[in-house]
């Protein structure tokens, strides 16, 4: 290896060729031929040359960096949900050497703030938005200010800009018509605040299915909580002290059915046996939940790759109308759902009435 790094200049004259045509190579554009761009690339490994991000982004007049703004509501067990997004998200963008930027804010005023003087900067050539609300204040400004961006989950009106979902609503739908299958028919909902697009497109799939499965529709099976494990703790609690409990609750994320499985283990039952539990996301910490947690799984790493490849052809001139991609997800079955047994409902009430 070389006691200092190597040049563009030196690996040109290593190379037998001009500087203009070796940063084409390694920057890969169309008229150099294949044969040339792989040459260099492959002396440039040799050689250990790696390009100057600051120059060539000067160069280029492009900041070769993107950004993605950290979910505000991202609690120790949501954060498993960023991590895997973020692992898809880097892969993409790493592809043409590119870096990522992480931003974070406590307060929808201050990410406003810290949204509009990151795209002013110039330090990145565009954003990813996670959790959009049903009118999201940070599109309207992304759009004013005219930096590309991607969103990963749809707002109420989503003609107008690039987004990657997967359908929350046929994602409840299947898991309502899976536990109705299993014979269960009083079937509980743990929601987040509705202000959240995604938690209104499941709540809408709960509400279809139950209907559609000639199922009571009972205000008191739906609960709206916070969006993290202790609000799923603290609606399914009050889920269990209702005169006729569930005896299945499907929960808008697996961090909220964390929760759900907590208050249901602290009652003396078990999940899965006594009560069913379905989450959302397919977060690899489901395997390790106690017992472990069956989901509707969405492809997270695959999404980050999906959004990344997405803001990157926005970058490069792409209409962005033209990147709008819905995908489902599946349902995955470990064991917290099983078929209704009537001793279980007997229990579940039973442990009610001792609670009071």
């Amino acid at each position: 290896m070389p006691d200092k790094p190597v040049s563009l200049k030196v690996l040109a004259a290593h190379l037998g060729l001009t500087v203009g045509t070796v940063s084409r190579a390694m920057n890969g554009y169309a008229d150099i031929s294949p044969v040339t761009r792989e040459r260099v690339q492959r002396a440039a490994d040799e050689l250990g040359y790696r390009p100057n991000q600051t120059a060539r982004s000067l160069s280029i007049g492009t900041p070769e960096m993107i950004g993605y703004v950290l979910p505000r509501y991202s609690n120790s067990i949501a954060q498993t949900f960023v991590a895997q997004l973020l692992q898809g998200l880097s892969d993409a963008v790493s592809k043409r050497n590119w870096d990522m930027l992480v931003v974070h804010a406590n307060s929808t005023k201050d990410e406003l703030a810290q949204i509009d003087r990151l795209a002013r900067s110039g330090r990145v050539g565009g954003l990813v938005m996670s959790r959009p609300l049903k009118n999201d204040p940070r599109i309207r400004l992304m759009q004013d200010l005219k930096c590309p961006f991607v969103v990963h989950g749809r707002t109420g009106a989503s003609d107008d800009y690039a987004w990657f979902d997967v359908d929350g609503e046929d994602a409840f739908i299947t898991a309502v018509d899976h536990l109705v299958g299993l014979g269960h028919s009083r079937i509980a909902f743990v929601g987040a605040p509705l202000q959240y697009q995604f938690t209104q497109d499941r709540l809408n799939g709960y509400n279809k299915a139950v209907k559609s499965n000639g199922l009571p529709v009972d205000p008191d099976l739906i609960q709206i909580a916070d969006l993290s494990d202790d609000g799923g703790e603290i609606a399914t609690s009050m889920l269990l002290d209702l005169p006729e409990p569930p005896t299945a609750i499907v929960c808008v994320t697996d961090s909220m059915a964390i929760g759900a499985l907590a208050a249901i283990r602290a009652r003396g039952m078990r999940p899965g046996t006594d009560i069913s539990v379905i989450g959302y996301d397919g977060l690899k910490f489901g395997v390790h939940t106690n017992p472990p947690l069956t989901t509707m799984a969405q492809p997270l790493a695959h999404a980050g790759r999906r959004l990344g490849d997405m803001l990157l052809a926005i970058i490069d001139g792409d209409d962005p109308t033209k990147h709008q991609e819905l995908q489902r997800a599946q349902l995955l079955r470990r064991e917290t759902d099983g078929p209704l047994h009537k001793a279980a409902v007997s229990k579940n009430v039973s442990n009610r009435e001792k609670t009071q």
